[in-house]
């Protein structure tokens, strides 16, 4: 490949081969060329294309208003949620409880009509780092995402691993969770 080539060149030039192939009928070539691992970063990529905006209505309704869909959570779901929106950074599950009167406020929030001593008992359980309660809820999160969409668009919107790594004398691993879903496509409407 000439080295003078701009990104944009390159691009047209693997189009053009990419539909050499495809017209020799050797998927299986250009599927080795790219590799599984860039075929699945691609799809991901392409699934970005797709995302709709999730709007948080005013009495803590999930929508996601290009599909004009709504997401069905409980009021924990949704407070555990609204935890992770609002920390991009992530959050490791065994420092949750740092966070224990965030997640008590927001669930408060979004569960109104309940007992406030069920509520705090339930983020006791969420923050908990022996309990597996934070887990339950964060399936439960994902396999609505999933029966709305496809995997790779709803890997957006799922509390899913982001493993950083630290080096500062000693090697170690922060295993946060976080939502990748890009913060303007969120719209709060919710009063704080």
């Amino acid at each position: 490949m000439n080295e003078q080539w701009t990104a944009e060149e390159a691009a047209l030039e693997l189009k053009r081969l990419a539909e050499q192939l495809v017209a020799a009928d050797r998927r299986d070539l250009l599927l080795k060329a790219i590799g599984v691992p860039l075929l699945e970063e691609l799809r991901i990529e392409a699934a970005r294309e797709k995302l709709s905006r999730l709007v948080i209505t005013e009495d803590y309704r999930f929508v996601l208003a290009d599909y004009n869909k709504e997401v069905e959570l409980q009021p924990v779901h949704k407070a555990v949620y609204l935890l992770f929106l609002n920390h991009p950074e992530g959050i490791e599950f065994k420092r949750l409880a740092d966070h224990r009167q965030e997640l008590l406020d927001l669930y408060m929030k979004t569960a109104r009509w309940m007992d406030k001593e069920k509520i705090e008992e339930s983020v006791d359980k969420l923050v908990n780092p022996l309990d597996n309660a934070i887990n339950e809820k964060c399936s439960r999160i994902k396999k609505v995402f999933l029966d709305m969409m496809d995997e790779y668009r709803a890997n957006y919107y799922i509390i899913s691993s982001h493993t950083q790594k630290h080096i500062a004398g000693r090697v170690w691993y922060e295993r946060l969770k976080v939502i990748t879903l890009p913060r303007e496509l969120v719209e709060i409407r919710v009063e704080n």
